[in-house]
């Protein structure tokens, strides 16, 4: 199901001047709109507010897999996110032009703006949603308050924050944005097609950088809808002059960074707009008040190519909505110690700490040219094919000694 205009039109009640809720939720995208799907599904009074009718189809949130499965199926997603993705199954890994090995196992390819809308349509209350701009936010131990642009007020028990790295909202109530690593990375996302429209020779593909003196992580080729989807990640300077032939010459620079994609793409040209993102490494402080609670981006940026943020937002979305939410309605108040819980659990903290090590694990294994480094790249790499060659040979044998190592 996908929200419409008539979602819009249904909660612009000019009567509806008051709207007492259970819980608020600022922000309708991937994050806040499942945390509603969540809440409205356990049968609590959910009001989630957007300024925004239709999602931006911005370059994030493009592809999950793994573990990230494994949340969405005991959130109870996985018809939705079936229904919008591209599945694959078998992605190629090269490096140098030559192959590493393949990762077998279920995944999906999406736009953001598309998981967005599957997401905001999980549930058909559409009562629950307002698209209207919050321009102010009271919060205290008792009951939460918030103006609207239209002039109606919304009144809750909890506040929920997801807008992502927007924190005008988390700056009036003072809470501050903390850089941990300014421009750690660099992303460029865009899409690919064979000048026949004939298909590529795979279902999915990931090249490795070749020269650490090139910054570059990997390229990451994979399904959505509308054809092959590219993401390139690199950790360089972004004002360094390839970023600007990155954008005004793609596929000629792109070749030029990763000459052993030539073999495997053929001849292709890059269609459509080329998107980039400049991602900071950051998380908020001041954070911990009465009443109000940050999840996912609001509370902590990821580096895109660890690939740690959807799987981050949907702890985040578990913990609070599937365990302490229901427990603090339970009884009055909404005091500290209840906010508490949530930003000390133990799942939640574990996601926040692996998204952060994985983020600079990636950078030194890009970039670092010491012997520590250097080294650990080589058997990172050689371990992986003498796996895999090994497991052509003789299947399901590396699975079997990783068992019996738990």
């Amino acid at each position: 199901m996908i929200v419409d205009e008539s979602i819009a039109r249904s909660v612009a009640n000019p009567e509806a001047e008051t709207i007492d809720v259970d819980v608020a939720i600022v922000g309708a995208g991937v994050a806040g709109s499942l945390a509603r799907a969540v809440l409205v599904r356990a049968g609590y009074r959910v009001a989630l507010i957007d300024k925004r009718t239709v999602p931006p189809d911005e370059f994030r949130v493009e592809k999950i897999g793994g573990q990230q499965l494994d949340l969405i199926r005991r959130l109870g997603f996985i018809d939705g996110m079936e229904a919008v993705g591209s599945p694959y199954g078998r992605i190629i890994n090269i490096k140098q032009g030559k192959l590493v090995d393949v990762s077998v196992g279920q995944a999906y390819g999406f736009s953001y703006a598309s998981i967005v809308h599957m997401a905001r349509g999980l549930t058909s209350d559409p009562s629950s949603v307002m698209f209207d701009q919050v321009t102010k936010v009271s919060c205290s131990d008792d009951r939460q308050h918030l103006e609207l642009a239209s002039g109606r007020r919304v009144t809750s028990r909890l506040v929920i924050i997801a807008t992502g790295m927007a924190n005008a909202l988390g700056y009036s109530l003072g809470i501050q944005r903390r850089i941990i690593a300014e421009r750690h990375s660099v992303s460029f996302g865009f899409m690919i097609a064979r000048p026949d429209n004939a298909p590529f020779g795979f279902e999915a593909l990931t090249c490795y950088g070749e020269q650490t003196g090139d910054g570059v992580d990997y390229l990451s080729l994979f399904p959505v809808a509308t054809g092959m989807r590219a993401n390139l990640f690199m950790f360089r300077d972004p004002n360094d002059p390839i970023m600007r032939d990155l954008r005004r010459d793609t596929r000629r620079t792109l070749l030029r960074l990763m000459p052993g994609l030539q073999r495997y793409l053929g001849d292709f040209d890059v269609v459509g707009p080329v998107q980039n993102w400049v991602m900071d490494l950051s998380a908020v402080e001041g954070h911990l008040q009465p009443g109000v609670v940050l999840i996912g981006d609001a509370f902590q940026t990821n580096c895109p190519a660890a690939g740690t943020g959807f799987g981050r937002l949907l702890v985040d979305v578990e913990r609070l909505c599937t365990e302490y939410v229901p427990r603090w309605l339970e009884t009055d108040g909404m005091g500290m110690e209840k906010i508490a819980q949530f930003y000390s659990d133990r799942d939640k903290l574990a996601a926040d700490r692996y998204s952060l090590q994985m983020a600079f694990f990636r950078q030194a294994l890009t970039l670092s040219n010491d012997v520590k480094w250097s080294l650990r790249r080589r058997l990172h790499f050689l371990r992986r094919m003498i796996a895999y060659r090994i497991d052509r040979i003789q299947p399901g044998w590396i699975a079997r000694v990783r068992g019996a190592l738990r």
